[in-house]
């Protein structure tokens, strides 16, 4: 959830380019590990950069967070940046613990993604990504969900070579979670971003694109299901018009947000939930779950000392405007002094700390939060 200014982007061009390392491996040590494990088997995380865990570090993009003082709260990695949009984990990363698994799910374009360590899950998240494949090519280079499903089907074989076919359909269907979170893009760096998407917009109505997004979502999931997956986690878009992106450029008083990104978002959010319920009754043996993410986001930044943050409006780490909403995270940006009091890390991404938060609403919340079930018991469905 991301958008840079031309100016911008001139200063954050870094190339990367890391090929994928095949290490050897020990079929007999994946079926003993497969049937020892407890909790949650694998987590296949897929989506934009809410939950891109490093993905991006190996393309050549503008969309990056691979630089200071991104991570600086990321344990594992003792506070260096890993490619996350955020200052320590991601809500995927905060999920995957609370559910048992043992490690993080790793970025499938890392050389570490083989042999043991997918059985733990995979993410082949995409700063800048979106469910159209033109959404985010500002960016230069992303992988979108169409890619994001090639990739998944790369791993799915893998699988099979692991635990042998039958272990591994069992594996897939039963012991793994598959989080989808994706769409924000497709308003803030399609529908909605000036100049490039203008034609766009006058060709097309926000019905008629949201109608597309939902026919290729609704194409995407089912190669999914007809992978192997089962348990499904939809996530909705969160109240875009509220970053402190969109207030500041706006001009917006601290309790005010951008209506017609908000009006979009809650269009596509109805459709969205009418989908899910259409694959649940069409998919046999699937159990799609809905995250109200937008219901939950929402009631953070307007309660936000309820919940003992002293900010949703203002950036923890940015640059530009009243709420520091225009430049991006990076080292020469304004860096607050608790990042716990912070509801927003950097212009368009949660901190931990409200990471943390929601979370932990989708895995024990009732069906206002996330229905029909939620995620402890998706896991143990």
């Amino acid at each position: 959830m991301m958008i840079l200014t031309m100016a911008i982007i001139r200063s954050y061009i870094t190339l990367a380019f890391v090929g994928l390392i095949l290490l050897p491996i020990n079929n007999l040590n994946f079926l003993a590990y497969a049937a020892e494990s407890e909790g949650l088997g694998a987590s296949f995380i897929f989506g934009d950069s809410l939950v891109d865990c490093g993905n991006n570090n190996y393309l050549s993009t503008l969309s990056k967070a691979n630089i200071r003082p991104n991570g600086m709260d990321f344990q594992p990695s003792g506070g260096n940046p890993t490619g996350r949009f955020t200052n320590g984990r991601t809500i995927g990363d905060i999920i995957g613990e609370e559910l048992g698994q043992p490690n993080y799910a790793v970025p499938f374009l890392a050389p570490n993604a083989t042999g043991k360590a997918i059985l733990y899950g995979v993410n082949y998240a995409s700063g800048g990504a979106g469910i159209m494949n033109a959404t985010g090519r500002i960016f230069v280079n992303r992988v979108g969900m169409d890619i994001q499903i090639d990739y998944f089907n790369e791993t799915r074989k893998q699988i099979d070579k692991l635990l042998g076919p039958s272990k591994a359909k069992e594996y897939i269907s039963k012991r793994s979670i598959f989080s989808i979170t994706v769409g924000a893009n497709d308003f803030l760096n399609n529908y909605l971003l000036p100049v490039l998407s203008i034609g766009a917009r006058i060709s097309e109505t926000p019905d008629a694109f949201i109608d597309d997004l939902i026919t290729h979502f609704r194409a995407q999931l089912t190669r999914l299901y007809q992978l192997g997956a089962r348990k499904f986690v939809i996530g909705n878009v969160g109240p875009i018009g509220c970053i402190p992106y969109q207030k500041t450029i706006n001009q917006l008083d601290q309790n005010q947000c951008v209506e017609l990104p908000n009006k979009l978002a809650l269009q596509y959010n109805g459709r969205l939930k009418d989908l899910v319920a259409e694959l649940n009754d069409n998919l046999p043996g699937s159990t799609f779950v809905y995250a109200n993410v937008y219901d939950l986001v929402s009631d953070l930044i307007t309660n936000y000392e309820k919940y003992g943050f002293s900010t949703a409006s203002r950036a923890c780490c940015g640059n530009g405007g009243q709420y520091a909403g225009i430049v991006p995270c990076g080292p020469t940006s304004s860096l607050c002094t608790d990042r716990s009091k912070h509801v927003f890390w950097d212009p368009y991404h949660p901190s931990e700390a409200a990471n943390i938060i929601l979370a932990k609403k989708l895995l024990d919340g009732d069906t206002r939060v996330i229905s029909p079930m939620n995620l402890r018991q998706l896991r143990d469905h």
